[in-house]
């Protein structure tokens, strides 16, 4: 899949059961782009697994669609983050205010313009990825957490940070339609210039056939039922 590069194998950064809508298990580059880091990059959600559209939030269609959804109504806004591997916090930003719902119509024209015109010498990068923290994992090796909620990064800059450790919570801050939470590799801690790494899961789980399948060094599809840690 990835050709001359092996994946990178790294801890699931969640627990519970997740869907991953934007996966390089289903496309490359996985966002569309392979600006800011992401030619690899992953989004992570939680869905209702019964109701048809799986959708992320506790409300109705409609109302998603007329009113937008309070970010406490997403099933993962809040969940806890996980550190991927045990490495060294390089950035911690966080203080981005979140909006306090989403808004399909204003959430996409923001999303456009960012992605149509900002320009990573003069803009901030936190209007693009909000609070995150980025780790760096090994040499030339940094993980990217993304779109974090706002108040919730537990660790700062220069802090070793362990393998599973709670390092955040998973928000809708920055360019995102729907709180989830944004993970990737990169060769630099400058997501303005990195390259996308390649990285596959060390374990999960996987529903298929009416039950849980243990998956090892495994990269999710966008139609995969996945689990960690429950």
């Amino acid at each position: 899949m990835f050709g001359a590069h092996k994946p990178i194998i790294v801890e699931f950064p969640l627990r519970g059961e997740w869907l991953s809508p934007n996966t390089p298990g289903t496309k490359i580059p996985s966002h569309g782009t392979n600006k800011l880091g992401t030619r690899y990059a992953y989004d992570f959600l939680q869905v209702d697994w019964k109701r048809k559209g799986l959708p992320s939030y506790h409300v109705s269609l409609p109302q998603y669609l007329l009113f937008g959804v309070p970010l406490n109504e997403y099933y993962c806004w809040g969940q806890e983050v996980y550190a991927p591997c045990d490495g060294i916090v390089v950035q911690a930003k966080d203080g981005y205010k979140e909006r306090e719902r989403t808004n399909l119509l204003a959430d996409m024209s923001y999303a456009y313009k960012i992605a149509h015109y900002f320009n990573p010498k003069k803009d901030d990068m936190q209007s693009v990825a909000g609070n995150y923290i980025i780790m760096k994992c090994g040499d030339q090796v940094y993980a990217a957490l993304v779109h974090l909620q706002t108040g919730s990064i537990q660790v700062s800059v220069g802090q070793s940070v362990k393998k599973g450790e709670v390092i955040a919570r998973v928000g809708d801050s920055g360019n995102s339609y729907m709180p989830h939470l944004h993970f990737q590799l990169m060769d630099s801690c400058d997501m303005s210039t990195a390259n996308g790494l390649p990285c596959a899961f060390k374990q999960y789980e996987v529903f298929q056939d009416g039950e849980w399948k243990k998956v090892v060094n495994g990269i999710p599809t966008n139609k995969d039922r996945i689990r960690f840690g429950s």
